[in-house]
Formats: structure tokens, sequence, C-alpha cells
């Protein structure tokens, strides 16, 4: 079968069947958010919300476009225009996949609030993702995910990670402790 993008089955969706993921990092400055209430204002939705369907509660639960929802909720103005629908193109996939998605949206168009990057990390770490599938998915460096398990403080993000062992400062070896060192030749 043929891979065919989400975004050739835009479907016309109320908002109040839309809402808004628990995880999303993302946050975007007042000034943004008038710029896209503008861009929004003066040429439309030009890129669909994108959203997992909830069969369960009958609910689309936004991936990637929670402030283009967020300006249809607070500006009657775009809600009338609109007549109370937003285009969705609709993703099925897990949650893990889900909020992968949602930071591989959001990096590509911005910067990341760091304590919520961080308790993605937590959660992906919660739901049994690796260091090596969360830097895959969600395009980060190692280094990167150790500092936000670093910021959250929490222990058992670490119960995986292998130390490198201390050095053991020179003229503080004991005897029978550290190992011998070899004699070094001066010229």
């Amino acid at each position: 079968m043929k891979f065919l993008s989400p975004v050739y089955n835009v479907t016309p969706v109320p908002i109040e069947k839309i809402v808004p993921n628990t995880y999303n990092p993302n946050a975007v400055a007042p000034p943004e958010l008038e710029l896209l209430y503008d861009s929004i204002r003066e040429d439309g939705y030009t890129m669909p919300i994108v959203c997992y369907y909830s069969g369960k509660d009958d609910l689309y639960i936004i991936v990637d476009g929670f402030h283009r929802y967020r300006v249809m909720l607070e500006h009657p103005d775009i809600y009338e225009r609109e007549g109370g629908v937003l285009p969705v193109s609709v993703i099925n996939k897990p949650l893990a996949q889900r909020m992968a998605s949602t930071v591989r949206h959001n990096r590509a168009r911005g910067s990341h609030n760091v304590d919520l990057m961080g308790n993605i990390v937590r959660e992906l770490h919660d739901l049994g993702r690796s260091d090596d599938w969360i830097a895959k998915h969600l395009g980060m460096e190692k280094d990167e995910i150790l500092r936000l398990k670093q910021i959250t403080g929490l222990a058992a993000l670490f119960k995986d990670v292998s130390f490198s062992q201390a050095w053991i400062p020179e003229g503080e070896e004991e005897e029978g402790i550290y190992p011998e060192k070899e004699p070094v030749n001066a010229l």
C-alpha cells in the first residue's frame, strides 16, 4: 500500500471537539501570538491542525497546532469567519509517537520551554523509551537528554546510565585501595 500523507485528508472539525494535549513544551510570546492572529486574519488557516482522534472520547487531541487552535478560541472574528471549525489532519499513532511528533513539529519552528521538555523526556522514559529512542525520535543529542534529566532532578532517569570511573588525584593513592601506577621514566 502506498503511503499517503495525512495532509491529503484534511477534515473540518468543530472546535468544541478539539482538545489540547497535556505535554506540549512549545511556548509562544505575546507578540508572536498576535502575529499568528494577524496571519490567520489576513491569510486564513493555511496549515491544518494535526490531531489524534480518540474514538473512546469522540475528541480530537492536538499533536501540533495548539496556537492556531488558541487563535480561534480567543478571537470571535476568526471563530465566526471560519464557522467554528478548524482544518484537521489526523495521525493514528500511540502516545509516545505523538509526543515525538509534537516535539519534531515544534523544534522545526522554534524554541521550547526547558522544564516542559524535561517533562516530556521523563514521560517518554516512564513509557519505557530509551535515550537512544528519545534522541532519534525527538532529534536530540544525548548530552541534551542528559541535561534535561539533570534539570528534572529525577534519579530514576539515571538508573540505566553508565558513568565513567572517577579520577584519582596524584599523591592520594592509598596502598591496597587503588591500583599501583607504573613508574614514569624521567628523561
